[in-house]
């Protein structure tokens, strides 16, 4: 029988304590009408809560510009409306004894023209320039960027005056900040162009800023990854003193906490080593870091969206090793949960044969 012990020790981090090392990975539902999130969302957050998940993070949620959003029916964490109701969110989550973060997040020149709740906005870029190298917008200038950098930090300041315990920086998987880090798509000139150290820095500015709006003791999450969605064998850091550096300039401006997305948490990251990206990353910062990528199940999270495919689920005796070891120090899980509210409490409770294959269906189903 699998001893999943090492899951359910606490977790502390400034003001942030955990009862187990569980977080709900941020997944986009699309379930929040003209952005506002309404009661359906908050019973969905808190019935995971109740259910022994230490953290929740959210879903991504829009900062405040106009061409942030690709959908009015993913949620902003701006304007009065959905501001309230994100309140309800996190009132209904504390009120079962839960913690919560929300994801928060601009796509960039992932969203398609035309789209989201202000169809006729431009999109926001580093440089104007598409993963395939067309140029289609002007380059922003520094001044439209440190607007940019203003929004996330807006956003993370209303989250501490609504109540929510920290908050995370979506800066993974080819979106607004993953494309400033991504040489293809950021040919500036200025401070937030450049080497890899230097395109870094608008993450880090946003982490700095984000750290005047929310205090000394709130942690601030960052979400970063290798690989984009526009190109799976991407990678900023080929090496660990690349993966350093890299890691360094959001060390400096403070972040608390890395969460490392990997498509499947038991792959190594560099040639050896049996670390992982978040076994790396803690290595190399000294801080905590988040594993996540197809926990519980053995199949990819874009195998079973792209390609439809249902997935078996996976032993959890690596992931036990791992953690127990100190590798990472949170486990963030998706699918998972996403189907079946209760995955946690059964873990907890041994209760691992009631466990369940992954259905693709369950995305389009709210439980």
């Amino acid at each position: 029988m699998t001893d999943t012990s090492p899951l359910f020790k606490p977790f502390n981090c400034k003001n942030l304590t955990l009862p187990n090392r569980i977080v709900m990975a941020p997944m986009t539902r699309e379930r929040s009408p003209d952005g506002v999130p309404g009661p359906d969302v908050a019973a969905y957050y808190a019935r995971r809560a109740a259910a022994d998940v230490g953290l929740i993070i959210t879903e991504g949620t829009t900062i405040d510009r106009d061409g942030a959003s690709s959908d009015p029916n993913i949620p902003n964490f701006h304007e009065a409306k959905a501001l309230i109701g994100w309140k309800n969110v996190a009132d209904e989550v504390h009120k079962v004894g839960g913690k919560i973060a929300p994801q928060l997040w601009h796509m960039g020149m992932m969203r398609k023209p035309g789209t989201g709740p202000n169809p006729e906005a431009s999109s926001d870029s580093p440089s104007g320039i598409t993963h395939t190298g067309k140029q289609v917008l002007p380059e922003p200038t520094t001044r439209d960027v440190e607007d940019m950098i203003a929004a996330y930090a807006k956003a993370a300041g209303e989250a501490v005056k609504l109540g929510f315990d920290c908050v995370e920086i979506h800066g993974a998987h080819g979106y607004l900040v993953d494309q400033f880090f991504w040489d293809g798509m950021n040919q500036r000139s200025d401070k937030y162009g450049g080497g890899l150290l230097q395109r870094a820095q608008f993450g880090g500015d946003i982490i700095r800023e984000t750290r005047k709006a929310v205090g000394p003791d709130v942690p601030i999450i960052l979400r970063w990854s290798q690989w984009k969605q526009q190109n799976y064998e991407s990678r900023l850091a080929n090496t660990p003193e690349e993966l350093e550096n890299f890691l360094g300039v959001f060390v400096d401006a403070g972040v608390d906490i890395l969460h490392c997305s990997t498509r499947r948490f038991w792959e190594p990251e560099f040639e050896g080593s049996d670390l992982n990206l978040a076994g790396w990353a803690k290595k190399l910062t000294g801080l905590p870091t988040i594993a996540v990528g197809s926990v519980g199940l053995s199949v990819d999270f874009i195998s079973t969206l792209v390609k439809q495919e249902s997935s078996a689920k996976r032993s959890l005796d690596d992931l036990m090793v791992r953690l127990d070891a100190g590798e990472f120090d949170l486990v963030a899980v998706g699918r998972a949960l996403l189907q079946d509210p209760l995955w946690a409490q059964k873990v907890k409770q041994g209760r691992m044969d009631e466990l369940e294959d992954y259905d693709p269906a369950a995305r389009s189903v709210y439980y």
